[in-house]
């Protein structure tokens, strides 16, 4: 490398800071980067940063999940060393197992269930039907109900009295 090559570099370091590297690439194709902690020219020190460009996707379109777990972590700094592909594939099939024991657990568990209730050994859950919504108004009746009802136009200030208080307020 020449004198000139080198000298460039180094003030393109000086000014702009080291470049970014690539640290991994998931199954998905998309390529993780980290720019190593450096110095400005000010003398600010100017942490390691880690990021991610993903395949065909705009910054707007990302959504958590999106990526393995694995790089997720080591972006945020959960974890020291990017992870492997290996470490990736065996974390995805044991996933996949826990869902599928999951399954069979949830199933087996629905079949006790409906011999527990054949046998009466277990009363079988009521099943209740809502109509409407509690905080409604006519909550429970077919539709809202017609009185009482008023108008602007015959309003009349201090001629409404409660029901059944009649006289009895003014003695």
């Amino acid at each position: 490398m020449s004198l000139a090559w080198r000298a460039l570099r180094a003030l393109r370091l000086r000014l702009l800071g080291p470049a970014k590297e690539l640290v991994g690439t998931d199954q998905f194709g998309n390529k993780y980067y980290r720019v190593p902690k450096h110095e400005t020219r000010a003398g600010r020190i100017i942490p390691e940063r880690r990021f991610v460009e993903a395949v065909n996707r705009e910054a707007y379109q990302y959504q958590t999940g999106d990526f393995p777990t694995e790089w997720e972590a080591w972006i945020r700094r959960k974890r020291k060393d990017p992870p492997t592909i290996e470490e990736i594939l065996r974390n995805e099939n044991y996933r996949e197992e826990m869902k599928q024991k999951i399954k069979d657990v949830s199933e087996k568990d629905k079949l006790l269930q409906s011999k527990e209730y054949k046998e009466g050994l277990v009363a079988e859950p009521g099943h209740t039907q809502v109509k409407g919504h509690a905080s409604a108004p006519y909550y429970g009746k077919e539709e809202p109900s017609e009185d009482p009802t008023s108008t602007a136009n015959t309003f009349q200030p201090g001629a409404w009295m409660p029901p059944g208080s009649g006289s009895s307020q003014n003695k």
